[in-house]
């Protein structure tokens, strides 16, 4: 009685757990069926913001490109701050490279090898400007170690100046950075360079030599003056003539034109610091074309007061127009004199002299 009795409760037993056993089988079933469910509700998601991502990816690159062809076009070499450097430069989405010169514009620290790349640079930039040779695939940074230093301290620059180059998969390697060794550096060799790096092929456009065309045009002057006179022997025997051909000379060597033809000058000097072009060179070993025109015009202007001054004292054609002469002789000398003193106290610092300007 007691063996059928167990053996009844261990059939009884047996049949519990196996009627449970299906009822979790059947429970797990009912619920399988959520699982493609969630599957294809997690890739709809996923896929919604693929494709939102997508074009707010293409608008973010679009506003990239669009701000710096802005500021290439209107700046050339764009100085960027260190949050612009990150944005531009680093963070994605990027379809163009960025070459980013590394240097220090400070006037004062008086980095000779900085000024020689940075013109090379700003030339290199100049020729890329040109609508023939511009194109969005790559653009020109500076970056400034006093205005950015953890960008300097990020990639271990300790020396300037140095050109990197940051492709559009931002990975960077040795072969990227060029250096620029004791010698300097020319526009031609960092063309060359960023043609073999970007695949941008830049032909440099160098200075149209306004001094050139100018000694030409005053020479052309000169000889139509000669043809037009024919050579007569008046004029050869003239003392105004021959006061004006030695008036020229002296203001053509005063003023620094010959000096802007043997050293080869340029029209203007780029300003790294404010990143515009400067028509007076602020130190006074570097004179510019813009600049000698201006102290020859000073020149002359000072040598029309000396001859209205001589003119006056020698006049028998009244008073009145003699004191208008001497007075207006007074005045020239008195205000372009006064200039010339300011221009060059503007080169030389410690110039203890100026008239008009400070």
């Amino acid at each position: 009685m007691f063996t059928l009795a167990t053996a009844t409760w261990a059939c009884g037993t047996a049949s519990t757990k196996a009627f449970r056993k299906q009822v979790a089988n059947m429970v797990v079933l009912r619920q399988l069926w959520r699982v493609p469910v969630i599957a294809m509700l997690v890739l709809a998601f996923m896929a919604r913001e693929a494709a939102m991502h997508k074009p707010r990816g293409k608008k973010a690159l679009a506003m990239k490109v669009n701000y710096l062809t802005h500021k290439a076009k209107k700046e050339g070499v764009i100085r960027m701050s260190t949050s612009m450097f990150h944005h531009y430069v680093l963070q994605a989405p990027s379809n163009y490279s960025v070459i980013v010169l590394f240097t220090v514009v400070d006037k004062f620290t008086m980095c000779s090898l900085c000024t020689q790349a940075a013109k090379a640079f700003q030339l290199l930039v100049s020729s890329w400007q040109h609508p023939s040779a511009f194109t969005t695939k790559v653009f020109f940074a500076l970056v400034d170690y006093r205005e950015s230093p953890e960008v300097f301290q990020r990639f271990q620059v300790r020396n300037v100046p140095n050109f990197f180059y940051f492709s559009d998969k931002r990975i960077l390697s040795t072969d990227d950075i060029l250096h620029v060794g004791e010698k300097g550096i020319t526009a031609e060799q960092i063309a060359e360079w960023v043609a073999k790096k970007a695949n941008v092929h830049i032909a440099i456009r160098q200075p149209v030599p306004y001094g050139r065309i100018t000694a030409g045009v005053l020479l052309v002057l000169l000889g139509g003056c000669a043809l037009s006179c024919r050579c007569s022997r008046k004029l050869l025997c003239s003392n105004v003539f021959w006061a004006a051909v030695a008036l020229h000379f002296v203001i053509v060597m005063t003023s620094g034109l010959m000096w802007v033809q043997i050293r080869g000058a340029s029209f203007g000097e780029w300003d790294s610091y404010t990143g515009q072009m400067r028509y007076i060179a602020w130190r006074n070993s570097i004179q510019v074309i813009p600049e000698t025109y201006l102290v020859s015009l000073l020149y002359m202007c000072i040598t029309l007061g000396m001859v209205l001054l001589d003119k006056a004292a020698t006049c028998r054609r009244g008073a009145i127009k003699t004191t208008v002469m001497c007075v207006t002789g007074m005045g020239l000398i008195v205000i372009f004199f006064g200039c010339l003193l300011s221009l060059f106290k503007f080169k030389q610092a410690d110039y203890p002299y100026g008239f008009t300007m400070d």
